[in-house]
């Protein structure tokens, strides 16, 4: 079957990865209401259809945090996900460099900052804050001279949320030999991931922490240091840490209320990214579409608001502009799709949003993507 959209890359992953890895991808906390909303939260979000309005060719070029982009979407921050694909971080960087985007390098990806940039070209930057202050100054300079100049704090994350597919995987710590068995022979059901990633991929470490980790070896006794190594209880005084560290663009990922948005442009963000961290953190949590508007209202005459959560069509795309969003950024469509075919499939992806947001914007009679608002919604 040739993958058409989303939906077709999330079945090749799931035939092509290990239980384990793709349970990661996919799942989200508790019973996954908060996953379901962003996507189902879309559905409700209605465009005029206009006609006789001449439109027939569109711009889609715009500018993002001083990016220049040949469209308002980007690729979110995956941790791991250097385990889809060979070198993924990589290949999905390069995917990106090539349509005209930038990735954003998550903290917890296999391949480091130097690897990435040295084969892409620079990127934007995720930063979890560890406790270890010394190490976040030094992995922030790194990311400077290595030419990141968007940073992008996540603040959603003070404890894992309860992600019942990752526990029973294992990925939460408790691992037996039975369990290690079962992750055995499910690799060997997957001789082409075992081939290519597991064998072919490596070193498999946590390239941009390797420095400061002190744990077990392997996956389980990584997310396990993670644990305790996570600065947690995030303030204001910790957005301001890191804009007295960081020389750049700062973008505060994770916001979801509109007096939080606030306390974020007070504290020195350069913007922030209305998030839910994809139904991965409270269950009960509304959908970033949801929360959008409020926040926008709030902020957005200070400082770029972007989303992510729930966008699997360059039609959201055009949605969540025309309720006030700069660009989205999008998670699991390109991790699947690097899963289901590397750069490839991220490429080809990428190239899908590109012309479902031109389809739209005709549809709609929007000349540019620049002038998306309000007056669109229906």
């Amino acid at each position: 079957m040739k993958p058409v959209c989303v939906e077709d890359y999330r079945r090749l992953a799931r035939r092509r990865l290990p239980r384990l890895l793709f349970e990661y991808i996919d799942g989200g906390a508790l019973t996954e209401s908060a996953k379901q909303r962003n996507t189902d939260a879309f559905k409700g979000v209605y465009l005029r259809q206009r006609v006789l309005t001449g439109v027939e060719t569109v711009n889609l070029k715009t500018e993002v945090l001083e990016t220049k982009l040949s469209m308002p979407v980007a690729l979110a921050p995956i941790g791991m996900s250097g385990m889809f694909a060979r070198r993924g971080e990589v290949q999905g960087a390069k995917a990106a460099k090539a349509a005209g985007t930038v990735a954003t390098l998550s903290t917890m990806s296999i391949c480091d900052l130097k690897e990435v940039v040295g084969a892409a070209g620079p990127v934007w930057f995720q930063l979890y804050l560890l406790r270890d202050r010394d190490y976040m100054k030094l992995l922030l300079q790194r990311a400077w001279d290595l030419g990141c100049r968007v940073l992008f704090f996540t603040v959603d994350v003070p404890v894992p949320g309860e992600r019942l597919r990752e526990h029973r995987q294992g990925l939460a710590g408790g691992v037996d030999m039975m369990d290690q068995l079962r992750r055995v022979a499910d690799g060997l059901m997957h001789p082409g991931w075992l081939l290519d990633v597991y064998l072919m991929g490596r070193p498999h470490a946590f390239g941009n922490v390797a420095e400061a980790y002190t744990g077990k070896s392997g996956f389980s006794g990584f997310w396990t240091w993670v644990k305790d190594a996570l600065q947690v209880s995030l303030t204001p005084d910790d957005i301001a840490w890191v804009r007295q560290n960081w020389p750049g663009k700062l973008v505060i990922k994770g916001i979801l209320d509109s007096d939080d948005a606030r306390v974020a442009v007070e504290a020195g963000a350069d913007g922030i990214v209305v998030s839910n961290h994809g139904g991965r953190q409270l269950d009960s949590a509304q959908s970033t579409i949801t929360a959008l508007p409020r926040i926008v209202e709030a902020v957005s005459d200070m400082i770029p608001v972007l989303m992510d959560g729930g966008v699997r069509s360059g039609e959201d795309v055009v949605k969540a502009m025309a309720l006030g969003a700069q660009a989205c950024l999008i998670g699991r469509p390109w991790a699947y799709a690097l899963a289901g075919r590397g750069e490839e499939g991220v490429a080809h992806v990428l190239e899908l949003f590109r012309k479902q947001i031109a389809t739209t914007l005709v549809l709609s009679g929007c000349y540019d993507i620049r002038n998306v608002g309000t007056a669109m919604i229906a």
